[in-house]
């Protein structure tokens, strides 16, 4: 029986965020297909120079951990999203992931909509406290399924994505983004300790 993590106490979540993988790492663990997939989504995911804009003016550090399975093909369409954003902010935005499976005593605990959903992302500050957690699929993402009607639900790896729908995934997410940034930002405790 798996226990819903202790999402308050920074200590836990700073020792999940050290156990997991920065994304080559994670997407090694995967077969050369799932690689190639995982890799031809963050080549096609460009950011606009708005974006890259929004990302520069990041003044807070962010703590990503992002829960997947390496053969989800809902992870390999949202989630290197988030190796771009942090190529983009390097200096901003930390990255781990973690296989849901392999660390089932910590993600199992974790369901949405009573499932046992991938993928999803803890935000947490620089400090390791919770600020958000955000998951299994966009808005864009659930209207362009909901749209298609057909085909499985979780879609494998390699699944064609259309450029539009990539691209909208992909804001929803930096914009998600974004509101972590914002919470840490107008954190009382880190505009103390930042004087800003």
């Amino acid at each position: 029986m798996t226990s819903t993590p202790d999402l308050a106490n920074p200590a836990v979540l700073r020792e999940r965020f050290v156990r997991g993988l920065g994304y080559a790492d994670y997407i090694a663990t995967g077969t050369e297909h799932q690689q190639a997939s995982w890799e031809a989504v963050r080549e096609r995911a460009e950011l606009s120079e708005s974006q890259h804009a929004l990302l520069d003016g990041f003044v807070r550090e962010i703590n990503i951990l992002a829960v997947s399975g390496v053969w989800c093909g809902d992870c390999v369409q949202q989630l290197p999203f988030l190796e771009v954003f942090r190529a983009a902010k390097p200096d901003r935005i930390n990255l781990r992931f973690l296989d849901r499976d392999e660390h089932a005593e910590f993600t199992g605990g974790i369901t949405i909509c009573s499932g046992n959903r991938v993928p999803y992302v803890l935000v947490m500050n620089e400090d390791f406290d919770f600020v958000s957690l955000f998951g299994d699929r966009t808005l864009n993402r659930y209207r362009a399924m909901a749209a298609r009607q057909l085909g499985p639900s979780c879609p494998v790896p390699g699944a064609a994505i259309a450029q539009d729908e990539l691209d909208a995934t992909l804001s929803d997410w930096l914009g998600e983004l974004e509101r972590g940034h914002l919470l840490c930002r107008l954190s009382t405790k880190l505009r103390g300790r930042h004087q800003d």
